[in-house]
């Protein structure tokens, strides 16, 4: 009989909790770090093979790091309620207010339509608009979104183009397919909202080191990140990956684009209204630090956010009868990742306050002779194909921790392991199951296994290279940090 990948890890952890915290013996390790070393394998060997959902296993600190007398219930349920893990329901939240009225929709037609005049452009246009939107709404629902739009257009383009050009059709279908699944993934490493990962490594280090990175902070770092990955993305598709011919226009290239704005009709009073709380949200994250704690000394991220979720909520429909937002419509927010958020932070919690983050992070003593700049890219490297096969939520949740150990052992600044490795976690472009984005524009029709596999191997590498770069060039001089000497 044939056991499933998923059966076997429902045995396998519970089994490697038993041997681990009963079986074997470790020299230096205290009883609840060897509890909690138990209770991480456990944790993520379900989590890597999915033996039950990965928010449900992010539930496991809540039963068991009490139960073995880790660390007390109130303690561990706090982490649920993180503030950065209210930030980034405050942004879910945002995020269903823009996609309830279609704003997100509107945004991304235009952005096409003004850049839409040959083929190469059309590319660039999807690219684009969904890096932006991802940046502030979720990646799933990116992808979800620009799919059909996506298909509109590659449809049409087919019927025009006629059987004699049908190569360069089925490049642009790959082109559009793999450039909204790459910026989708991209875009979202730009805000700290973008990605679930950037969320966990905030959380993370301001649980450890008691150090908040502000949302401009991080933007100033992540936009050109972003940006330039996602010209490299169009480029590299249009130009290598699936080549398309350079200034090839249509006679109506924008036709079916045209006819989706027109289909929109007019900006709605409540687009307009999502549009400027929307604004004003970004807007008080960006002068939060130079403006607005002068005058609110204790505003943070999470109450911007949350003041703008607010007034969604207040603010009436056209028709009077509802609110812009209404609870019906927030319901649908992925509550599982806020979870999943909880339980990496439990775990981060216990590492720290059991000693077993100190003892892990005296295992690397065979890295004390490495470069930095090495070490960097291995980790990154590793990161980045590690999560093609397994969720990279969950992966940052089970290595962030670690690496700040290897960072305090090897007296270096946590900042540059934690963060090369959080955003290696979001640049995993080969295979359907290692993002949503991935899977979602893989059964459109247009890809195949080695489509992907091919565009993503390439781009995988570019990326790991280019966040080495950032991380050690880039992030020093605008941070001011050293990362070559542990200041915590």
């Amino acid at each position: 009989m044939k056991i499933s990948l998923n059966t076997f890890g429902l045995y396998l952890g519970p089994v490697a909790f038993i041997t681990v915290n009963f079986l074997v013996e470790f020299s230096g390790l205290n009883p609840a770090a060897q509890s909690m070393l138990a209770l991480a394998a456990w944790m993520a060997i379900w989590w890597i093979t999915e033996a039950i959902p990965i928010a449900a296993t992010a539930i496991l600190p809540l039963i068991l790091m009490p139960l073995l007398g880790i660390l007390p219930i109130g303690d561990v349920s706090a982490n649920y309620m993180h503030p950065t893990v209210l930030l980034y329901m405050g942004g879910f939240l945002l995020a269903t207010g823009i996609e309830k009225w279609n704003l997100h929709r509107r945004i991304a037609l235009n952005i096409i339509n003004l850049l839409g005049t040959d083929l190469r452009r059309i590319v660039l246009g999807f690219i684009l608009a969904t890096g932006i939107l991802s940046m502030w709404i979720s990646n799933s629902a990116t992808s979800l979104m620009m799919l059909p739009i996506g298909l509109a257009v590659v449809s049409q383009f087919k019927a025009q183009l006629g059987e004699s050009n049908s190569s360069i059709a089925d490049r642009l279908g790959k082109n559009i397919m793999l450039g909204i699944a790459y910026s989708a993934s991209i875009g979202g490493v730009a805000t700290l909202i973008g990605t679930p990962t950037n969320a966990i490594m905030v959380a993370v280090i301001e649980e450890l080191y008691n150090y908040t990175i502000g949302f401009n902070e991080w933007f100033m770092f992540g936009l050109p990140l972003a940006s330039v990955m996602l010209i490299i993305c169009w480029y590299y598709l249009v130009s290598t990956a699936n080549p398309l011919p350079k200034k090839f226009r249509l006679a109506d290239e924008k036709s079916i684009i045209g006819k989706q704005l027109s289909d929109l009709g007019r900006t709605s009073y409540e687009e307009w209204n999502v549009l400027i709380v929307f604004g004003l949200v970004c807007i008080a994250w960006i002068l939060r630090e130079s403006v607005l704690q002068q005058l609110i000394p204790l505003l943070n991220d999470t109450i911007i956010v949350l003041i703008g979720v607010v007034l969604l909520f207040v603010l009436p429909s056209s028709s009077g009868k509802d609110q812009i937002l209404d609870w019906k419509t927030a319901e649908r927010i992925p509550w599982g990742i806020l979870i999943l958020f909880g339980g990496g932070l439990a775990l981060a919690e216990g590492f720290q306050s059991t000693g077993l983050a100190e003892w892990i992070g005296q295992k690397f003593t065979l890295l004390e002779g490495i470069s930095f700049f090495l070490l960097l890219l291995i980790i990154i490297a590793s990161v980045n194909f590690l999560t093609e096969v397994t969720s990279n939520v969950a992966t940052a949740s089970m290595l962030l921790p670690i690496l700040a150990s290897v960072a305090l052992k090897l007296d270096l600044h946590p900042f540059g392991l934690m963060i090369g490795a959080t955003l290696a976690a979001s640049c995993a472009f080969m295979l359907p199951v290692a993002t949503p984005p991935n899977a979602v524009v893989f059964g459109s029709g247009y890809l195949k296994m080695k489509d992907m596999v091919s565009a993503g191997f390439w781009l995988n590498v570019i990326s790991i290279l280019l966040v080495t770069l950032m991380v050690y060039f880039v992030l020093p001089l605008m941070w001011g940090i050293d990362l070559l000497s542990n200041p915590f």
